[in-house]
């Protein structure tokens, strides 16, 4: 980790997901750049060990999803919880930024007030008050001294709620935004002439897991109906071996693709099927129409259906409050739901260009242009210092 002169101010960035691993280490990156006299210490994953950070704890074991994964891994959480919480203290943090994470970051919170009173908190990524749970707003008020927003719609539910909220944007849709179409690819992987039907499973084991079967049944019934279909996977570091061992087995044509070439390998895609999160938007932003499906566990899927408050999972879909981007979820999720609309996306008809029509209104929301996401992010942590 870069040295710091004593004195300097002591920021903690703590980045438990793959997600927010990225994040957090373009905030640093911005942060030194405006600061460079700040220390700056943190838990998280690869993105931020490259960007400087010597990680307090593994973050391995936090990259879960859903109600039964969160649930094995709170023990775990409430100690890390405590080690946090005791550091800002004994190492006198002046703020300590959580990167999405909710669960993670409300545990750890309520230690950091608890016990290092003085250490100002920040949730950088909002939690989806407006997909779940409303009243955590309230805890939100309670714990948070600023909330940045990475959704433009996001602030003004916060604000009205008396929470200090600002919106910076996502630095994961600006490395997409600012990538162009790699003319070569086709040609590279002697593709040219074919249809390209990419396939994004999710970045952790617990999704691919559930929906690899789904994806890699859908893929098969769409290349035997149609011969001039390749189907591209861009996997994502985290669960790179877990896909390729579970593509092995394909007799389809296919294509497996590191994480780095994620962005050429969109741009040329005539059509996806993904799970939803970041992976959809940066779909939209690469102009891809797209099905999402998604699946978790069945008592996690007993709890969302109670506390959803949309009808809806993909971002642009809630923006908008209609299904202008088709999605199956739990029992949905099947081929025969999913493969007609798949088939029709790839013919780039009528159903394509509506999504990207949609894509290309919302794009202009998302605060792509001028300053980084990450700089502005960086700005608003240092003005509360």
């Amino acid at each position: 980790m870069m040295s710091e002169p004593a004195g300097s101010a002591h920021i903690f960035i703590a980045a438990v997901e793959p997600s927010a691993d990225s994040n957090g280490a373009a905030l640093m990156r911005e942060l030194w750049a405006q600061r460079p006299d700040l220390k700056i210490s943190g838990c998280g994953g690869e993105a931020l060990e490259k960007a400087g950070l010597k990680s307090l704890f593994s973050i391995d074991a936090f990259s879960v999803m859903g109600f039964t994964d969160v649930a094995r891994v709170i023990p775990s959480a409430f100690k890390r919880a405590r080690e946090i919480a005791e550091y800002c203290r004994d190492q006198k943090v002046d703020i300590a930024v959580f990167v999405d994470g909710w669960a993670f970051s409300r545990i750890a919170a309520i230690r950091i007030r608890k016990l290092s009173p003085q250490t100002k908190i920040i949730k950088y990524s909002a939690p989806q008050i407006w997909a779940s749970r409303p009243q955590r707003i309230d805890f939100v008020r309670e714990h948070f001294d600023l909330v940045l927003a990475l959704l433009p719609f996001e602030p003004p539910l916060f604000e009205a709620r008396g929470v200090k909220t600002i919106f910076v944007g996502n630095p994961n849709y600006e490395a997409v935004a600012k990538s162009s179409p790699d003319p070569d690819f086709r040609a590279r992987y002697d593709l040219q002439g074919r249809k390209l039907l990419a396939l994004l499973p999710g970045s952790r084991k617990g999704e691919v897991n559930r929906l690899m079967p789904v994806f890699s049944a859908v893929a098969e019934e769409l290349c035997r109906k149609d011969g001039m279909i390749t189907v591209i996977v861009p996997i994502a570091a985290a669960v790179d071996a877990l896909v390729r061992e579970k593509m092995a087995a394909w007799s389809f044509p296919h294509l497996a693709l590191a994480a780095e070439e994620k962005f050429s390998a969109l741009h040329n895609a005539d059509a996806a099927l993904t799970a939803s999160g970041t992976a959809a938007t940066e779909l939209l932003l690469c102009d891809v129409p797209m099905v999402v499906a998604y699946k978790v566990d069945a008592l996690t899927a007993f709890w969302a259906r109670r506390v959803m408050i949309t009808d809806y999972i993909t971002i642009l879909n809630i923006a908008e409050d209609r299904e202008i981007i088709p999605e199956f979820v739990q029992e949905r999720a099947k081929v025969e739901n999913i493969s007609p609309i798949l088939a029709d996306l790839l013919e780039n008809g009528e159903a394509a260009r509506k999504q990207c029509e949609a894509f290309h209104r919302y794009r202009a929301q998302l605060g792509l242009d001028g300053v980084s996401a990450a700089s502005r992010a960086a700005k608003a942590v240092l003005s509360i210092l």
